[in-house]
Formats: C-alpha cells, sequence, structure tokens
C-alpha cells in the first residue's frame, strides 16, 4: 500500500513538474476567441493571454486601443473608426453613429421621432424599426446591425492582424438592459462580421471582472459606466463567482459629448461677443470640436488648458449666427475670465468691409471654469445612484465597491462627487476606458480554455429588471 502511494505522489509531482516546465519554457498557446467591447461612442477588442494570465487590448493601425463607433458611406467606400471620424463634418449626412442606441429596439412612430432629432443623418421606421438612409452614388438603407458589422468587421480585422491567425470566435458584452431582441441583434451583426459569438456577457458584470470582483469576497458592487453619451448604473449582488444584477438605472443623454457642448457653446459666445460672427465653416467647427474634446482630456490631469483655433472671418456677411451648428449659450460668462484674439492677415487677403481675413482666437480654460459649466450635469449623476439604492432596498454604506467604468469617469470632479456621496474613494484601479473590454477578454480567455484556469463569472439572468431612465 505504502508502494503505491509512493508511486501515486511520484506522479503527480512529475505532472506538476510538467506542467510548470511547458508554462515556462514552451511557447504560449495563441488566443483562440477575442473579446468585443462595442460601446455606444467607442468600442474595442482585446485578448487574454494563456500562460501569463495578461490582457491585451488590442490597438489599430495608428496605436489606437478604441476606435469611434462611428461609420461613413461615400461614393463606393465605407469607412470606419476614426476613419469616419474625419468625415463627420465635410459628409454628416452619411456618417451613421450611435447605432447601438437603436439595435434590435422596437420604436412607436412617436419614440423614434423624438430620437432622429439628434442626429444629421436621416434616421427611417419600418416595422418599428429603426433604419438609416445614405446617399453616395444612390440612397441605400442600412440597418443598425449592418453598421455593428462594419465596426466588428474593423475590430476582427485588428485582431488578425496582431494575432497573425484568422479569428473567428468571440464574446461580447452588452447593456444589462438589453432585452433579448437587442441581445440577437447584437450577434446578428457578429454573425455578419464572420464572427460565432460564444457568450453575451453584461457590460457591469465585465466591469468587475476587469477589477477582480469576481476572485475576491464582496457582496455588492455598484457599477457607474459614463461615457461619452450615456450613463449606466448597475447595482450587482455577488455571491461566490455569481453575480446577479439587482438593479439598474441611468440616463440616456448624458455623457462627454454634453460636457463638450457645454465648453463648446461657451467658446461661441466668446467668439460672437468679440467679433459679432459665429464659425460657419464645417471645417472651424470639426477643429474647435476637437479643441474642446482635447481640452477636456488635459484638464483631468491639468489645472488649465489652452485653446488655439483659427477662424476665417467673412466680414460683409458675418454678424449672425447662420444655422444650428453654432448655438448661443445660456449661461452668462463667468466673472474675472480673460481673453485674446489675434488677427492674422494672409498674404493677398484685404482687411477691408469685404475683404477676408483670418483670426487666431486663443483662450486658457481653468478646470473651475469647466466644472462651472457643467456642475449641474455633474449632479446629475447621483439622480440614477440614487435610485438604484432605493430599488435594492439597500443603503449608500452597505456597498461594498464602487468601481468607474466609461473614459468621462476620468474627469475629477466627478469622481470627488461620487466620493463625496459614499463617503469613500471609488475603485479607480482599472483604465475606465479598457474596463469592459478588459473584463469581456478575460471571459472569453475562460470560454477559449484558456490556462492557468481563472474563476469564471456567472450571471444570473433576472427577467424582471427593468431601467429606470432618467432623461
Amino acid at each position: 500500500m505504502a508502494g503505491e502511494m509512493t508511486i501515486l505522489g511520484s506522479a503527480v509531482l512529475t505532472l506538476l513538474l510538467a506542467g510548470y516546465l511547458a508554462q515556462q519554457y514552451l511557447p504560449l498557446p495563441t488566443p483562440k476567441v477575442i473579446g468585443i467591447d462595442l460601446g455606444t461612442t467607442y468600442c474595442s477588442v482585446g485578448v487574454f493571454f494563456p500562460g501569463t494570465g495578461k490582457v491585451k487590448v488590442i490597438p489599430d493601425e495608428n496605436g489606437h486601443v478604441s476606435i469611434p463607433s462611428m461609420v461613413s458611406f461615400t461614393d463606393g467606400d465605407i469607412y470606419v473608426g476614426y476613419d469616419s471620424l474625419e468625415l463627420a463634418d465635410a459628409n454628416p449626412q452619411n456618417t451613421i453613429y450611435d447605432a447601438k442606441r437603436f439595435i434590435g429596439k422596437i420604436f412607436t412612430p412617436e419614440e423614434l421621432e423624438a430620437e432622429i432629432g439628434r442626429y444629421p443623418f436621416k434616421v427611417l421606421h419600418r416595422n418599428g424599426m429603426a433604419e438609416f438612409s445614405v446617399t453616395s452614388n444612390e440612397t441605400i438603407i442600412v440597418s443598425p446591425e449592418y453598421v455593428g458589422s462594419q465596426l466588428l468587421l474593423k475590430l476582427k480585422k485588428m485582431a488578425e492582424e496582431y494575432l497573425g491567425m484568422p479569428v473567428a470566435n468571440a464574446v461580447i458584452s452588452v447593456p444589462a438592459e438589453f432585452d433579448l431582441k437587442q441581445r440577437n441583434s447584437t450577434i446578428q451583426a457578429a454573425n455578419l462580421a464572420g464572427l460565432k459569438i460564444l457568450r453575451v456577457i453584461n457590460e457591469p458584470t465585465a466591469a468587475a471582472m476587469a477589477y477582480g470582483l469576481h476572485k475576491v469576497d464582496v457582496f455588492y458592487v455598484l457599477v457607474i459606466d459614463l461615457g461619452g453619451g450615456t450613463l449606466d448604473v448597475s447595482l450587482l449582488n455577488k455571491q461566490g463567482g455569481m453575480f446577479l444584477t439587482r438593479a439598474m438605472s441611468g440616463n440616456n443623454k448624458l455623457g462627454g459629448q454634453d460636457f463638450n457642448q457645454r465648453l463648446l457653446q461657451y467658446l461661441y459666445k466668446q467668439i460672437y461677443q468679440t467679433y459679432g460672427f459665429l464659425p460657419s465653416r464645417k471645417e472651424e467647427i470639426h477643429r474647435l470640436r476637437q479643441a474642446v474634446e482635447m481640452v477636456k482630456l488635459n484638464l483631468t490631469v491639468h489645472q488649465s488648458a489652452q485653446v488655439s483655433v483659427l477662424l476665417s472671418v467673412e466680414e460683409e456677411d458675418s454678424q449672425t449666427p447662420q444655422d444650428g451648428d453654432s448655438p448661443l449659450p445660456k449661461e452668462p460668462l463667468s466673472p474675472g475670465h480673460s481673453h485674446h484674439v489675434n488677427r492674422v492677415l494672409r498674404p493677398g487677403l484685404s482687411e477691408g468691409k469685404s475683404g477676408k481675413s483670418q483670426v487666431l482666437f486663443e483662450t486658457e480654460i481653468s478646470r473651475q471654469l469647466f466644472d462651472t459649466l457643467n456642475e449641474d450635469l455633474f449632479q446629475k449623476i447621483l439622480v440614477p445612484i440614487q435610485q438604484v439604492l432605493k430599488e435594492g432596498l439597500l443603503d449608500k454604506t452597505e456597498i461594498d465597491e464602487v468601481v468607474l467604468v466609461g473614459g468621462s469617469t476620468r474627469i475629477p470632479r466627478i469622481r470627488q462627487v461620487i466620493q463625496e456621496f459614499f463617503g469613500k474613494d471609488p475603485n479607480t484601479s482599472v483604465d475606465p476606458d479598457l474596463a469592459v473590454v478588459t473584463g469581456v477578454a478575460i471571459q472569453a480567455g475562460i470560454d477559449g480554455g484558456s490556462w492557468p484556469l481563472q474563476v469564471s463569472a456567472l450571471e444570473i439572468p433576472n427577467k424582471h429588471l427593468q431601467k429606470t431612465n432618467f432623461n
């Protein structure tokens, strides 16, 4: 008997040693399943590497780890991501974005009419579903699923280029509020891109996995996801490796784009009060929007940021706003804020009444000014937080972890508002832009049979769950 135990022990030791040596010296297996975050504003793709247990979020050809969820249709060509973003202002009627808001969703004519006023492209109501009309050589009708498939095809190609092999299988994330039809429509979009979906995982669960909460002893997790256009707050109840979404709330019309718009309106008013004209050229409006986005990003790490934009002056007809692209804000200018504008004449241009010239508009934006312009919007973040606590029958002190997802949660004032409400710092140990794709990639590694073995997060369906929206 003792001899048998010795042989068995030796065999186990040999297997363990072989596994260790294989892990240390043999080439690591290539990931076979990719994880995809198909976001409303940005989307990204990642893989889980066996052996190291690390996630790699795959960049595009220019090094961007996430790409805009935008698709532009031109004469014979389709542009995706940053290529589409460059065409957005010059070709707005044929550049589709926010397709995720429409995918698989049933609308009444009145509901869709309320939505489409926000977009420069044409949205049609067909049998309760939304479709997009785009015109290049001819007018064509495209579905949200088709738009999604073009984004997924781009992500698939990025993964294949990085891995050096074809990719056929994926795990994809969706909002926890998505019903069966919306989930199936997302799967259909992936199928159109040549991908088989092994699992659909809720975005809050994916974020919790990115933070490693599927492997630690926590009970109640609050996920605050604030992106470019939407706010989603989810209350997760975790027991062991299982997650149950207890409550959801949010605001489908609150995000980074709204914060940008407040600053953009402020700059329009500065320009108008100084010169009596507003930028009307599409390329100049595009430059202003880019400058606003850059200022917002810089203010997450600096106390102030500079705006510098070259504008053309059409002096004979530039006294009043020309269209809805340049709305004047209702907010008054902040006292004590200074700015200056330098006039620069190009060679050959006169400065007469009917002449043309250029002005270099420069101004410094402080973090305090940015916060003041958006303070009422920042406070709106607390409304759905309070709602999920109410629906979950919990006090805020009972929340074990507050995790932040989405690029807009980088804004210092937003983090401060959340910290003041809960009386403790939120968990910011993971890049909020990449939290969802990181969690999805981990799940993709698990579903792909990667080693070392990870603890999988099982989701318990909650068929009675409904999201409370505060729009």
